[in-house]
């Protein structure tokens, strides 16, 4: 049980840098989640939004930074 409550620890305060960051890139001035490719829909009633070009942009990155870690630790 001790190990599971490090590990909860360790990844609230990981999301709590993580939001952090974000926060501090939206000061920043960076168009992220309004980048061309993102899907914007506005109807009469409803409105959808769906960030596509910001996933995928967000996900090469956190990719390559994952992989760039692990060949680190090797």
């Amino acid at each position: 049980m001790l190990e599971m409550g490090r590990i909860l620890v360790i990844f609230g305060i990981a999301l709590v840098v993580i939001g952090g960051l974000i926060m501090l890139l939206g000061r920043t001035g960076l168009p992220l989640g309004r980048l061309p490719g993102d899907i914007l829909y506005k109807g009469k009633n409803t409105t959808f939004y769906f960030p596509l070009a910001t996933s995928i942009l967000l996900s090469v990155v956190l990719s390559a930074l994952i992989y760039m870690i692990s060949r680190f630790k090797r």
